[in-house]
Parts: C-alpha cells; sequence; structure tokens
C-alpha cells in the first residue's frame, strides 16, 4: 500500500459528531432551524433547508445534544466555506468559527 491510497484530510482539528438542533440566525432577523451534525474547536457542519452565500457570516446557535445535560447554546458567527445538496430541500454548509459569540 502507498500512501497515495490513503485519503487525506485538510481539516487539523479533530471533529465531534453531535446531532444538536441549532438555529441559524441571519442578519435580517429571520431564524432557520437546523441541526448541527459536527462540531470543531475551528468550524462545524450544519444541515439545514438554507442556500448560504460563499463566504456569507451567519449566527448559528448551537442547543445542547438530546438526552445531554442542558446546558446554554453556544452562538458563534461562522463564515461559509462550503454548502452542497445532501437530499431534497436539505443542504450541508460547512463553516469556520470566526467569533464565539456567547
Amino acid at each position: 500500500m502507498t500512501d497515495r491510497s490513503i485519503p487525506s484530510d485538510r481539516r487539523l482539528d479533530r471533529r465531534i459528531p453531535l446531532g444538536s438542533p441549532a438555529r441559524i440566525i441571519l442578519d435580517g432577523g429571520d431564524v432557520i432551524a437546523a441541526q448541527c451534525v459536527e462540531l470543531s474547536v475551528s468550524g462545524m457542519t450544519l444541515h439545514a433547508d438554507y442556500v448560504p452565500g460563499e463566504a456569507e457570516v451567519i449566527e448559528v446557535e448551537v442547543h445542547s445534544p438530546p438526552g445531554a445535560m442542558e446546558r446554554p447554546p453556544l452562538v458563534a458567527r461562522v463564515e461559509v466555506r462550503r454548502c452542497h445538496q445532501i437530499d431534497a430541500g436539505l443542504f450541508e454548509i460547512g463553516g469556520s468559527i470566526i467569533e464565539i459569540v456567547g
């Protein structure tokens, strides 16, 4: 086996699968229901029925995973790095955390 057969992963931070309810809060005040499927120190992956613009900055509120101790939500400003459709009307949004708001 050669090194070329091992897929490379550009992300350096450890990702934690989450499956937590989340909300995307847009500048105009609109709120979109989402799910935070992965979280790391530097970014997150969301599933939502929203298609953000390239490099759009969104505010995301991530709640405690189901069955976990209830804690205040993580609120972060996230810069969108990628978005692709995963199902009819459902999109996967990957972004970099640029600021923790609360």
